[in-house]
């Protein structure tokens, strides 16, 4: 009787399976929700697996988050991002409450690795970008003064759920804030004036 070839092992596939099964679950049933055997399920992996690459739910999370973030720095040149950011935030599909995006970001701080993804590699990724925006000598604390604002608008819109807010019109929100955005980096695309 002859065996059947072991099928090679492909880390790299098998880590990929598990953030495309992450992500989906993430957006589609938040994160407290979300489970790792879930998780793992959908990726047709071992649950075993999800912990020996990812250490933790949150740092999956942050795996995730920093994944996606990846694809939207990519997607578009660098004077879109800021608007493309908000855009995201501002989004009629993004969930509110606890399970939107930012509150699972902070629960996640309390894993220190997944932290460190979040400050280290998409905040620092996230700033580098949006500091190519301005010749100002002050480039970088311009472009974290751009993300600390996005990340409050999220925070006070989407988690707080605060009027007015959290009603707005999210082209109107995106007028205000586009100006705003423009004084500190001024290589920005401000969208249409109504």
């Amino acid at each position: 009787m002859t065996q059947a070839p072991r099928r090679k092992r492909d880390s790299a596939a098998t880590k990929d399976a598990l953030l495309q099964a992450a992500s989906a679950l993430f957006a589609e049933r938040g994160f407290n929700a979300t489970t790792v055997r879930d998780v793992a399920a959908r990726a047709g992996v071992n649950q075993a697996l999800l912990f020996r690459y990812f250490g933790s739910k949150q740092e999956l999370f942050a795996a995730v988050l920093s994944h996606d973030s990846t694809r939207l720095l990519e997607a578009q040149p660098p004077e879109e991002l800021p608007l493309r950011i908000l855009g995201n935030l501002l989004s009629a599909d993004q969930l509110s409450g606890p399970e939107h995006p930012i509150a699972a970001m902070l629960r996640s701080y309390s894993d220190e690795r997944a932290a460190h993804v979040l400050r280290e590699e998409l905040g620092a990724r996230y700033a580098a970008r949006l500091a190519e925006l301005t010749d100002a000598p002050d480039a970088e604390l311009r472009a974290d003064l751009v993300l600390a604002w996005l990340f409050g608008i999220g925070m006070v819109r989407s988690v707080l759920g605060k009027s007015p807010l959290a009603d707005a019109d999210p082209d109107a929100v995106a007028r205000h804030v586009a100006r705003g955005i423009s004084v500190l980096l001024e290589r920005t695309d401000l969208p249409d004036e109504r």
